[in-house]
């Protein structure tokens, strides 16, 4: 199996773990599906724009505002995606939390 298929699948794992940890976030089957498609365009072309434009606050914040730009990635595929749901904006931010945390355990265990 490709390894980017297998990358996209516990993507979608990942998703489905930390909406079932937290409550602020709701997903199907099918939208966390498509909704990690989604995310994954979104992070390829609207993300690297936001994350240039951010530097001087990035900066003064020592990275930490990436955070709030990674859910608010997660916020705008809430509002495209059926079954992606999101409550707020607040939510998308501790949901993009979650889902780094649950990823970076993830890449820990598999090791290109």
């Amino acid at each position: 199996m490709p390894r980017w298929l297998i990358r996209w699948v516990l993507n979608i794992v990942g998703i489905i773990l930390t909406a079932s940890i937290y409550g602020g976030f709701r997903v199907t089957v099918l939208g966390a599906i498509v909704g990690s498609v989604i995310l994954g365009l979104v992070n390829a072309t609207i993300r690297p724009i936001i994350l240039i434009l951010s530097i001087p606050i990035n900066l003064l914040t020592l990275g930490l505002f990436t955070l709030i730009i990674n859910g608010f990635m997660l916020w705008l595929v809430s509002l495209v995606v059926r079954g992606f749901t999101i409550q707020s904006f607040g939510a998308a931010v501790i949901a993009a939390l979650i889902l780094m945390i649950i990823s970076s355990v993830i890449s820990l265990l598999i090791k290109e």
